[in-house]
Parts: C-alpha cells; sequence; structure tokens
C-alpha cells in the first residue's frame, strides 16, 4: 500500500496509467479514493497518469485529529503533487473534494489547466442537506447514505466496519464538523478570477444544484452539466459522469 509522507501527514496514494496528469479527491466523511478508483478512474488511465489519494483522516491515511478546512487541504494537495510541474493538471472534486481542487486552481493558477467540479457546496454551512447529515449520529448518518452504499456498510465486510469506525472518529474524534461549520464562502469576484476551462458537474435533485447555476454565472471559462441524480452523481449516473470526464480530458 504506497503511503506517502506530505504536510505533516502520511496519506494512501494510488497512481494509475501514463500521460498528462489528472489528479482526483473525493468528498469528506464516507468518501476514499474509492469514489473514482471504482469509477471514472480507469478509464481515464488509459490516456493519463491519475493520481487518488485518501484525503487526511480518510481511508487508509493517517487519523488526523484536525486540518479538515479547505486551506489546509489545498496544502496537502499541493505538497502531493509538488512532482507535477512539467505540464498542468487536471483537477477532478466531488463535494469537499470540489472545494480543495476549486482553491488549489485559485492559489496556483499556473499548474491547473482543466478543473471539473462535481457537486461542489460552496460553502457548506449553507447547504441544508449536508447540514442534517452532519446532525446525525454514524448509524443515522449509514442510514440516510445511497442504497448502494448502505447495502455495502450493512454487508460487514472489513472494509464496511472500516467505514463505519472512521465516521465516529471523524464526527466524535476529531475537528471536522466545526471545521466545515466555519468554511468560509468564496467572493464571485475571486471566483472570476480561475483562469482555465471549469466544467461543473451537478446532480438535478441535489440541493446543492444552486451552487452550480451561481458557478455558472460568475466563472466566465464554466460550463454546468446537469445529469439525472443526487449529491452523489458518481454513484447515480457512473457511465454518464466517467464519459464526461473522459471527453473533458480529451478535449
Amino acid at each position: 500500500m504506497p503511503i506517502v509522507a506530505a504536510n505533516g501527514n502520511e496519506f494512501h496514494v494510488q497512481r494509475l496509467g501514463e500521460g498528462s496528469p489528472v489528479v482526483m479527491l473525493h468528498g469528506l466523511l464516507v468518501g476514499n479514493l474509492t469514489t473514482w478508483y471504482f469509477t471514472a478512474a480507469s478509464a481515464l488511465a488509459k490516456r493519463h497518469h491519475v493520481m487518488l489519494y485518501d484525503l487526511r483522516g480518510h481511508g487508509r491515511s493517517s487519523a488526523a485529529p484536525d486540518g479538515f478546512d479547505v486551506a489546509t487541504q489545498t496544502l496537502d494537495l499541493a505538497a502531493l503533487t509538488s512532482d507535477y510541474r512539467r505540464e498542468p493538471m487536471t483537477l477532478v472534486g466531488h463535494s469537499f473534494g470540489a472545494l480543495i481542487a476549486l482553491r488549489f486552481a485559485l492559489d496556483y493558477p499556473e499548474r491547473v489547466g482543466k478543473l471539473c467540479l462535481v457537486e461542489a457546496p460552496l460553502p457548506p454551512s449553507q447547504i441544508d442537506e449536508l447540514n442534517d447529515f452532519l446532525k446525525q449520529s454514524p448509524e443515522q448518518m449509514v442510514a440516510s447514505l445511497p442504497d448502494e452504499m448502505r447495502a455495502f456498510v450493512e454487508r460487514g465486510s472489513r472494509q464496511a466496519r472500516r467505514l463505519l469506525a472512521q465516521l465516529v472518529r471523524l464526527t466524535c474524534e476529531s475537528s471536522l464538523i466545526a471545521d466545515l461549520e466555519a468554511e468560509p464562502d468564496i467572493p464571485d469576484a475571486q471566483l472570476a478570477t480561475v483562469p482555465c476551462p471549469v466544467s461543473l458537474v451537478y446532480g438535478r435533485d441535489s440541493s446543492c444544484l444552486h451552487v452550480g447555476e451561481r458557478l455558472a454565472r460568475v466563472m466566465p471559462t464554466a460550463e454546468l452539466t446537469v445529469l439525472d441524480g443526487g449529491h452523489y452523481v458518481h454513484l447515480d449516473q457512473p457511465r454518464a459522469l466517467t464519459e464526461h470526464l473522459v471527453e473533458l480530458t480529451r478535449a
């Protein structure tokens, strides 16, 4: 299992394929690198060097007690991709991973060639669905997951038990919820400065869709794609999202 030390933590990192770099980030709490590993990563790896990693405190990365804010996790991303300087990266992020990708594109514009934000919640504190989710116990969180993900947890496999333990640790023993609640918005004027092409992907039934519509209005280089499904659009529409990402990275 490849473990990489960066920014004071240890991260589980997987790399697939060869070619121009594509870095994919998952969301918080129930996410890990399998969000992309079992959906779009293998298709993208046919033409690209794809990097996936478990965010701090998630998956097989070290159990960090704090630092779940966007600014700190952007520094994590910068450290983990320090070798990717020969050509700009394509960044793909889901949910909070999309916020990290967006912040990175703002802070390091020369290092990002394309940006795909899937269901970015901006800011997280104003997304009712997310707030309701965070108020629940870990067991209630599991019960409210999409059918496919809930069934995986309820099967009781080693990976499922690890995910439940991750939920307990992150919600009860870390600063994650406080960091989410304190995460600020990004002003429209700053959003408008992202120079690279931006693809926005949102679920038609997601409570985050209004964020995608706002970003499409204020970011001159952005285009919004709406797919059937909700916040976990990578599970609701894996084929359509994968085809979209393949086309985006090919263009």
